[in-house]
């Protein structure tokens, strides 16, 4: 009883930590407008600035498993905690240096988090897994389209910088009540040496990663562009933002319902492949029938909460120590995000070059196709 938190109350701090893991970057879609005219930006170099932390993601993540085997898991995420702060201070206050280098520490800080956390919840969650990790993409989910919606109001009232800059509170809020937890926690973390290959020559890891990569391309695309996309279809600016908002929170939804059929390895198949159709089918919507955008916002983000829930579901199962589940972490995520940073760029080039947004709505009905048949794969039984 000397520790100061509970057991219980310890382990559920790691969902503190997921409030922290988006809104830095979600926040970024709704003011691009105001962003770019400050700062002289076109499309695509927009698209570059949503791709940076996806960047950062990929280069990041295969070094983290370093990172806490030196620190442990626990001082590695509170280390991450306090730069994703001051990450997100000098994002808004240090001129255009500083919006550029702010957002790529916003996205090495976010790394270690993206890594770690799918880690510690097999660890302190063995028993129920999936549900904890639907849960925790909740808490991720909240706070991403809570920070979209409220982006602009913001904005109105004070400016872009001050409604960035708000989100360093968060994290250090989160990183005073995670140090109580880092003061306990082991300094090195127990590593299984020699269990199975390593994850680089498993094919079900390179599956994974391809989910990983795909559902993570869909997102950043939707979350950098999908404001600017309505708001050339007529829809005002506050409106977008809280369609994005809408987006987003209908992925708590989708990520509390897939749980059910990704517990058991008969039919976590299928719950990968019911993540990924309802982005398709959003998609298609668009296209046909743009005049239903909060519809269609509303089918993407069910899809893309329960992919996400999916994807680190099949990472958790797929390591068969936290170490090795670390390590996993690092190779889906990294490879995952360089697949993924590509997809804001070529939606802003694609929109550039054609003077509209159609190409893209097209591109991610296709990754949205092959992400449904990485995701089948990936979760069959025994593979």
């Amino acid at each position: 009883m000397k520790r100061l938190l509970p057991a219980a109350s310890a382990a559920a701090t790691i969902f503190l930590v997921a409030l922290c893991l988006r809104p830095a970057i979600t926040a970024v879609g709704p003011l691009l407008p105001q962003i770019s005219a400050d700062a002289g930006l076109g499309e695509a170099a927009q698209g570059l600035l949503g791709a940076l932390p996806l960047l950062a993601f990929a280069l990041v993540s295969p070094q983290v498993h370093r990172l806490s085997g030196r620190l442990g898991m626990e001082r590695a995420v509170l280390a991450a905690l306090l730069v994703l702060a001051a990450g997100t201070l000098a994002r808004s206050y240090t001129g255009t240096a500083g919006l550029w280098a702010g957002t790529v520490v916003i996205g090495c800080a976010i790394a270690v988090g993206n890594v770690l956390v799918p880690a510690i919840v097999k660890r302190d969650f063995a028993a129920n897994v999936s549900r904890a990790t639907g849960f925790y993409t909740a808490f991720i989910t909240i706070a991403a389209s809570t920070a979209s919606a409220v982006a602009v109001p913001v904005a109105d009232v004070a400016d872009w910088r001050l409604s960035l800059a708000l989100w360093a509170l968060l994290a250090l809020l989160v990183a005073a009540v995670w140090a109580y937890r880092a003061r306990s926690a082991p300094a090195v973390e127990e590593s299984v040496p020699g269990v199975g290959a390593p994850v680089w020559r498993q094919p079900r890891a390179w599956l994974i990663t391809a989910f990983m990569g795909l559902q993570s391309t869909c997102f950043y695309v939707l979350v950098t562009w999908l404001p600017t996309i309505e708001i050339g279809h007529g829809v005002s600016q506050r409106t977008a933002g809280l369609h994005l908002f809408l987006f987003q929170g209908m992925g708590i939804l989708g990520g509390l319902a897939v749980p059910v059929l990704l517990r058991d390895p008969a039919t976590r198949a299928w719950g990968a492949v019911a993540a990924s159709l309802p982005v398709i089918v959003a998609m298609a919507g668009l296209l046909t029938a743009p005049g239903l955008a909060a519809l269609w916002a509303a089918i993407a983000g069910l899809g893309q909460g329960a992919s996400l829930v999916a994807a680190l579901t099949l990472i958790s199962f797929g390591g068969r120590t936290p170490s090795e589940t670390t390590r996993l972490s690092g190779m889906a995520q990294s490879l995952g995000y360089l697949l993924a940073a590509a997809g804001p760029v070529a939606a802003g080039v694609l929109a550039e070059r054609t003077g509209a947004w159609e190409a893209t709505l097209v591109m991610i009905i296709g990754l949205g196709v092959l992400q449904t048949a990485a995701g089948a794969a990936a979760g069959r039984k025994g593979s």
